[in-house]
């Protein structure tokens, strides 16, 4: 039965599927208001902890920052967002020309 749910996954629709998602999901993530993330409260463990902004602190709201083009917004959150949204960036593109290569065999 395992062995039947592993197959699957590797067949040409699945992966069409899974191109689909990843050619959605920054669409799908600008339609998130950035309003609506301003108002949520930090989930840091560290911050809740010790009350003091850790290194990664605001990334989530930076990067969201960055998907609407706001840009200066997203500096002000974290500065890091210089980094880390290149870095995602590539990520996000690496899994779509593994997708979309392995659609061609």
């Amino acid at each position: 039965m395992l062995k039947d749910i592993y197959l699957s996954g590797n067949s040409k629709r699945s992966r069409l599927i899974y191109l689909s998602g990843y050619l959605l999901l920054p669409l799908i993530l600008y339609a998130i208001p950035l309003e609506w993330l301003k108002n949520q409260h930090s989930v840091c463990l560290f911050k809740l902890i010790t009350g003091k902004e850790c290194l990664g602190c605001g990334m989530t709201r930076a990067v969201f920052s960055a998907l609407h083009f706001q840009f200066s917004g997203a500096l002000a959150y974290n500065k890091l967002v210089i980094i880390v949204l290149p870095v995602l960036v590539f990520i996000w593109m690496k899994g779509i020309y593994k997708l979309w290569s392995s659609l061609k065999n």
